[in-house]
């Protein structure tokens, strides 16, 4: 139940957004960029960067929608529960452990980010635009995750299933169909 009492009782980010829609549309026009634009990650990575950074936060409304898109773009399931649970002996790629290891760093501890987490990530095959990449996708989802937890949204498995794979499908401004409300 949302925060939001002028909303329905089973408030969706769609409803905060409907609500919203100014600051929502260049919002999704951001994830848009940061998810699906040109990067040295796939789309696919992105999401299991954005599910990681979530799950850190112990945001499950993010964590579950963007772990069902990340799996629907190729990461195998349970991978997610995996690596939040323990990033070393998780099933992830060892190139990509490094980058959830900094952008889960990064979330826990930013100040505590240094030199030697990003030689990590260099030292894994990565160039400077991909950490770049990496936290803009990190930055995106801490927001995103405050935002929801902020406003009180909650999901059930069969909605994160629903949108998960209507991310997939349609990405992030495909939602902005959604957004019939002028403001």
């Amino acid at each position: 139940m949302s925060y939001l009492k002028f909303l329905p009782a089973e408030t969706r980010l769609l409803d905060v957004f409907k609500a919203h829609p100014g600051p929502a549309r260049p919002l999704l026009e951001l994830h848009e960029q940061v998810m699906r634009a040109d990067s040295p990650f796939t789309a696919g990575e992105r999401e299991l960067i954005a599910a990681y950074v979530s799950g850190v936060n112990s945001c499950d409304y993010c964590h579950g929608i963007h772990t069902v898109t990340a799996e629907a773009f190729g990461v195998a399931e349970g991978t997610l529960a995996a690596a939040v649970r323990d990033l070393d002996s998780a099933p992830v790629d060892d190139k990509l452990k490094p980058v959830l290891a900094y952008v889960g760093k990064l979330t826990r501890t930013p100040s505590r980010i240094t030199e030697a987490d990003a030689e990590a990530v260099f030292a894994a095959g990565w160039s400077e635009d991909a950490l770049h990449d990496a936290v803009l996708v990190c930055a995106l989802f801490n927001f995103m995750n405050r935002m929801v937890e902020g406003v009180g949204l909650r999901a059930d498995e069969a909605y994160a299933t629903e949108s998960g794979q209507r991310l997939h499908d349609g990405g992030y401004t495909g939602l902005a169909k959604f957004l019939t409300d002028e403001s």
